[in-house]
């Protein structure tokens, strides 16, 4: 099925201001990758205007090959040792407040990289006491030691995504299980931190199902819900099924907070990061 142009709702207005040129300078100078770029973010421009941005550690090669997924695949190189370092610093330099840190998986490490992990949230929080640290990690197997090992670091919300509907997870996620996911999120919350996790529609799921996801999270100890439009990256990625309108998206977040999410972010250009720190101020 080949669907029509992009609706007007999913329209970007670009805004390439001096904070973009500046954070632009910074990831560019200290060698950092971020998921703005290697996910090809509709919302780079905003946030980087703005003066956030979402970065992504251990290496810019991932080990899986998920559908969605604009990241490289493939075999990574070793990890960075000045990573942790370069990106306190980098921090620093833009002066964030928060700052959300995710990462490709490394299934090629005998540990998915979770004492890099920490090695980062620590340094960020030593040279940075006053900013906040939202992850977003992979799921380490589901081994709970292993997501011990991240938490140690204490970062302040901790999001594991589940990416998409339970039925068809095994078409869009490489290796990843949905109850391993939900396992993931239920120690993550169980621990005693802010559980997050979120997912994309408009890839032929109902509306029924979501509810589902959202039901199953909260279950598993989640309290904030991310729900975004998904987009196609490139041809050899899973297409559109469908461009869902912002209405569905309001009834969604409804549904969220009608089964107790105490936050549900909801809309066509929402990612996982959008606008973390307001809604973790919220």
């Amino acid at each position: 099925m080949t669907l029509e142009r992009k609706p007007s709702w999913l329209k970007i207005k670009l805004n390439l201001g001096e904070s973009f040129a500046d954070v632009t300078k910074i990831v560019r100078e200290h060698k950092l990758e971020t998921i703005c770029t290697s996910g090809k973010c509709p919302n780079l421009h905003e946030c980087w205007s703005a003066g956030t941005a979402t970065f992504m550690i251990c290496g810019d090669v991932c080990t899986r090959s998920c559908k969605f997924c604009a990241t490289k695949t493939g075999r990574p190189l070793p990890l960075d040792p000045q990573e942790p370092a370069n990106l306190a610093e980098s921090v620093k330099l833009m002066k964030l407040r928060y700052v959300v840190i995710t990462s490709v998986d490394r299934d090629d490490l005998p540990d998915g990289g979770a004492a890099h992990w920490a090695a980062c949230i620590s340094e960020i929080k030593r040279v940075n006491p006053a900013t906040r640290v939202e992850v977003l990690i992979p799921d380490f197997g589901a081994d709970t030691d292993l997501i011990d090992v991240v938490l140690t670091a204490k970062p302040d919300v901790v999001a594991h995504n589940l990416e998409t509907i339970k039925r068809i997870t095994p078409q869009v996620r490489s290796r990843a299980i949905y109850s391993f996911s939900l396992d993931v999120l239920r120690h993550i919350s169980a621990r005693g931190f802010a559980a997050k996790t979120g997912v994309m529609v408009g890839l032929g799921e109902t509306f029924e199902e979501v509810v589902e996801v959202m039901q199953d999270a909260y279950a598993a100890g989640c309290v904030i819900f991310t729900i975004g439009q998904y987009l196609q990256p490139t041809l050899t990625h899973l297409p559109v099924v469908e461009y869902v309108h912002p209405d569905v998206f309001k009834k969604y977040k409804e549904a969220g907070e009608q089964i107790g999410l105490k936050q549900v972010v909801s809309g066509p250009l929402v990612r996982s990061s959008y606008h973390a720190a307001e809604f973790f101020q919220e």
